[in-house]
């Protein structure tokens, strides 16, 4: 099954035989809001031959527009004026202005938040045996930041929106969605919602988590590329934010040493397609490899309730909570250095670019041994690798995004630098993308 540049999957062509007995779908006057004086038509259909003589003619009279086979394209007619015929690409598409335009999206805006209380290597070997090298040899990770206080994942989520928008220049009621990619919200329904009425939100956007661990906020990316492309949406945020401090275990040096606290923030917006920033992704899943990293559900050891003729009855059930993290450090390693480079070249190659294309290699911060197996196997030089996991560990969702934040404000990421960046973790997951900034 072949693909775009903005890696969706495009449908095969369909037999001729077989059209002729498939009715054209037509759906009139739905998606979007239309301003006064334009109509609006949704065609999916099989082939888009005669498409300029319908949008031009009146919803009673008007034929089925012949389509590409498995596209959706949107047309807006102003005033009803016949539009000329245009060569379609594959996606959402506009007839404005008498011509038409693919949608696309583009990286504006970026901020990040990390906790203030930092936790050395030197401050670890006090609660466990461990120490500064032993740590920072094998990980490559110097200090951390966790959450204290009155600090949780919601005002940081807040806080690194904010600074994205700023540097977005919208206004918090511009944003029509936003995606907040964690798996440790406040609240076990989530913290979208949350983050949503603390930033200020006045029209109330939709608001969602996103849980996919450490490829959470790729996934993110993705999401706001497929809603702004499919579902009309202007500005989306997409926050990475985790809190693992949270569900590790501090008496266990080989997990408790790795992670720490952030949030970072994205502003997407939807632009022209020919001014498309995100250019391709790749995403995958495997839970044959769950055992590999986890924090799953456990029941509370306490004693069954009995029926008066002694047996269990088992309800009311268990409370339940969730364990602390667990990880086999060497599986996920080899996992990393294997699925990462792949994936990475198949976003490359339906982004129709080279390896050498590349300006930066942004990665989730798990571990600097996995940074450099992946960059000298797919020949990155190693002062095109963003890396600040030396400052703050793995942060999860948030460590892309908060790397990304501190490239762009120190002046290293420029406007039109082309990053491939890929997340990987629990699930197990793993998902890449290529994306211009700015």
């Amino acid at each position: 099954m072949a693909t775009n540049a903005s890696g969706f999957f495009t449908a095969p062509t369909v037999p001729s035989q077989r059209r002729k007995i498939q009715p054209s779908i037509r759906i009139f006057g739905s998606g979007f809001p239309s301003p006064e004086g334009i109509s609006k038509r949704v065609f999916c259909s099989s082939t888009f031959e005669g498409a300029e003589k319908h949008v031009g003619a009146s919803a009673s009279e008007s034929r089925s527009p012949k389509l590409d086979h498995g596209h959706c394209y949107v047309f807006y007619v102003i005033n009803r004026v016949p539009l000329p015929r245009a060569t379609v690409s594959t996606g959402i598409t506009f007839w404005l202005n008498g011509g038409l335009v693919s949608k696309g999206c583009k990286l504006i805006g970026c901020g990040s938040a990390v906790p203030s209380l930092k936790i050395s290597n030197d401050d670890l070997a006090k609660v466990v045996d461990t120490n500064d090298e032993w740590i920072s040899v094998r990980t490559g990770i110097r200090n951390r930041r966790v959450i204290s206080g009155k600090e949780s994942l919601t005002t940081l989520a807040v806080e690194a929106a904010h600074k994205a928008l700023e540097m977005a220049q919208v206004d918090v009621d511009d944003v029509d969605l936003i995606l907040v990619c964690t798996s440790t919200p406040d609240d076990i329904f989530g913290c979208a919602p949350k983050v949503q009425k603390a930033l200020g939100c006045t029209r109330n956007p939709l608001a969602y988590d996103i849980t996919a661990a450490c490829s959470g906020f790729i996934l993110g990316l993705v999401s706001a590329h497929c809603h702004i492309k499919a579902g009309g949406f202007k500005n989306v945020l997409v926050i990475g934010a985790d809190a693992l401090s949270r569900i590790v275990d501090w008496t266990d040096r080989g997990t408790c040493i790795l992670f720490g606290d952030a949030a970072g923030a994205v502003l997407i917006q939807a632009c022209d397609g020919e001014d498309d920033g995100l250019l391709s992704f790749d995403v995958h899943s495997d839970g044959e490899g769950y055992r590999h990293l986890n924090a799953a559900l456990k029941e509370n050891e306490t004693d069954d309730v009995l029926g008066s003729n002694g047996s269990v009855l088992g309800f009311p059930p268990r409370r339940a909570s969730y364990s602390c993290l667990q990880m086999n450090g060497k599986e996920v390693f080899r996992f990393a250095v294997r699925v990462v480079p792949q994936s990475i070249e198949y976003s490359l190659a339906k982004a129709g670019l080279p390896a050498s294309s590349i300006d930066w290699l942004l990665l989730h911060q798990a571990n600097q041994r996995i940074l450099d197996a992946v960059s000298t196997r797919m020949q990155i030089p190693s002062e095109q690798v963003i890396s600040n996991l030396a400052n703050y560990g793995n942060t999860s969702a948030g460590s892309i995004p908060l790397a990304l934040d501190e490239a762009v404000r120190s002046g290293k990421v420029k406007p039109g630098h082309t990053i491939a960046a890929a997340g990987f973790g629990a699930g197990l997951t793993w998902a890449s993308t290529i994306f211009r900034w700015g």
